[in-house]
């Protein structure tokens, strides 16, 4: 058969809509999304028939141009075409904030809030008592300001514009003096100098990569043209050895001396204590309990909650934040304010924050917990599949999402090997399955670190690796 014989015989869009297989996406996906499914399917059937050689000719499958074949293929275009770009994972990986995987999940609490808020209308700008407009920025302004001891706050789509929106604010037009050493670069290669200039702020850097002393922010400051002294914290990285800085004391001193406001960067937004865990970083009310005048930090870090940036501190600062134009180009959504409302909520009481709230779970669970959580997951694979050899494996998990770079936490892992397969191949196949397993592999041995992954999570582990 030739091909123009075979290319005659593909069946026509109608004749394929008019087969059974495709009746039940009519209702649940329309006519127009079916019947280009089916133009899809033929057009790939001519285009790859068009393609093909005389040897692939004398061999083609003639039943695939049937419409019921046609139909079928048409059923596979409607389920890809389905298929959501941005799914859930489980992350075997042992750090507790991967960028690449969401960074921080949230509490029940919050996934619930924002399922009920965004399945129908809200109060995101009205107040209901008063029976007339509100604002959003009203939303967690109060919960923030009870928990960190701020004045003020309010709460943007992310830390970068957090801190685009407070030098615009504080510094346009005037020098904004930092730290060499705290000319930091966060993800995405945004660059702290970079979002400064955009804000219409003058960087005015002092002291040395690994020495600033507060001699230096005074040095630099100058009565015209000063307009705040500012703090970067280094949370993706760490200079050790022969180092100094300026503590936020000193520079708030120096700023009340001078009648000059101090800005805190500082990041990770961790609201507790956590240094009984291993994790030495600052926290919120500790700083802003120094006098700076404004802190900005994220929400999907360390805080543990949505993604957001959330500024906090003088009144007067603030409200000038929220009345600048820049704030509604990057305000947040209602979901984003449900899930953060509830995660705040949680630090009301500090045993609450540790037990609920995923991320500081995480950091705070012991070792002894983590042998037995992984030793739980090496039961469930064992029954459910075969062909591996499991052991419970010592590890050492980390913080991640440009957290506390320095902080390893004693962890355990199941460890995956097989004789009929190598790791690489095990390591796909996870990563292939209807719920992605994303783990990692060390010394030819892939490792499932029990850290990361909810036990909810362990029977789809298990059924991952028993996939085709």
């Amino acid at each position: 058969m030739n091909k123009r014989d075979i290319l005659r015989r593909i069946p026509k869009v109608d004749e394929v809509l008019q087969k059974e297989p495709l009746f039940v996406f009519f209702e649940d996906k329309g006519q127009s999304v079916v019947t280009e499914a089916a133009r899809e399917a033929i057009d790939a059937l001519r285009a790859e028939i068009m393609k093909a050689g005389d040897d692939e000719l004398d061999s083609f499958d003639v039943s695939r141009l049937s419409a019921d074949a046609v139909a079928l293929e048409a059923v596979r275009v409607l389920e890809e075409n389905d298929a959501n770009n941005l799914i859930a994972a489980i992350n075997a990986t042992g750090t507790i904030l991967h960028t690449n995987l969401g960074r921080a999940p949230l509490c029940k609490e919050a996934v619930e809030n924002v399922a009920r808020v965004s399945k129908g209308y809200s109060n995101l700008e009205y107040d209901v008592k008063a029976g007339k407009r509100g604002s959003r920025h009203d939303i967690v302004s109060e919960i923030l300001a009870e928990l960190t001891g701020a004045e003020d706050a309010m709460m943007v789509n992310n830390n970068a514009s957090a801190t685009m929106l407070v030098l615009s604010t504080m510094g346009a037009g005037k020098e904004c003096v930092v730290s060499r050493g705290e000319l930091v670069e966060i993800g995405g290669a945004f660059r702290i100098p970079d979002i400064m200039e955009q804000s219409g702020a003058t960087l005015k850097e002092v002291g040395t990569t690994n020495k600033t002393k507060i001699s230096d922010y005074e040095k630099a400051y100058d009565e015209e043209r000063t307009g705040a002294f500012m703090k970067v914290h280094k949370s993706n990285y760490d200079v050790v050895g022969f180092t100094e800085e300026a503590t936020l004391e000193e520079l708030v001193e120096l700023g009340r001396e001078k009648n000059v406001p101090v800005i805190y960067d500082m990041g990770n937004g961790l609201m507790v204590d956590m240094s009984a865990y291993g994790l030495s970083e600052p926290n919120v009310p500790a700083s802003l309990a120094t006098g700076i005048d404004v802190i900005l930090f994220s929400g999907d870090k360390l805080l543990g909650g949505p993604q957001a940036g959330i500024i906090a501190g003088k009144a007067e600062w603030i409200k000038k934040m929220k009345k600048h134009p820049l704030a509604r180009a990057i305000r947040v959504d209602k979901m984003t304010f449900a899930a953060m409302e509830e995660t705040l909520k949680k630090y009301r009481d500090e045993k609450v924050a540790l037990r609920d709230i995923p991320v500081l779970s995480m950091i705070s669970a012991s070792p002894e917990e983590m042998k037995a959580k992984a030793e739980r997951l090496l039961k469930v694979i064992e029954e459910k599949t075969e062909g591996y050899s499991l052991e419970v494996a010592a590890v050492e998990d980390q913080i991640g999402g440009g957290s506390a770079p320095m902080v390893r936490l004693p962890g355990y892992a199941v460890s995956v090997t097989s004789d009929s397969c190598t790791t690489k191949a095990i390591e796909r196949l996870l990563r292939k399955s209807s719920i992605p397993v994303i783990a990692r592999i060390n010394d030819d041995r892939l490792l499932l670190c029990v850290r990361t992954i909810m036990e909810d999570e362990f029977d789809a582990v298990a059924e991952a690796l028993t996939a085709k």
